[in-house]
């Protein structure tokens, strides 16, 4: 059983077991997000805009960072350039049961 699930402005597709990284949660251990989408085998449930009764459950395990990413900022004919860095935080969630 998969389902679609949104966080932080973005879709996932899902599956029990998986284990994802989204976007930073703060403080909670377990969560517990609407379903968009649900696919059953060949039997395929759409929301309008979520699933009735379809909860997708999962356990927080760890904060995490990404990679880091470099921004360099250069002005031409002025010698000036700078160069700055982000390593965005990430939750890494497993999910634990799906319906």
């Amino acid at each position: 059983m998969q389902a679609v699930i949104t966080s932080g402005g973005k879709q996932y597709i899902v599956e029990k077991d998986q284990t994802l990284e989204l976007e930073l949660l703060g403080d909670a251990k377990k969560i517990e997000l609407d379903a968009l989408l649900l696919i059953d085998g060949d039997k395929i449930t759409v929301g309008a805009p979520i699933v009735d009764g379809v909860k997708v459950h999962g356990e927080v395990l760890e904060e995490v960072k990404g990679e880091k990413l470099k921004i360099l900022k250069f002005k031409a004919k002025k010698r000036i350039k700078r160069l700055t860095g982000h390593r965005q935080h990430y939750s890494l969630v497993k999910i634990t049961k799906i319906g």
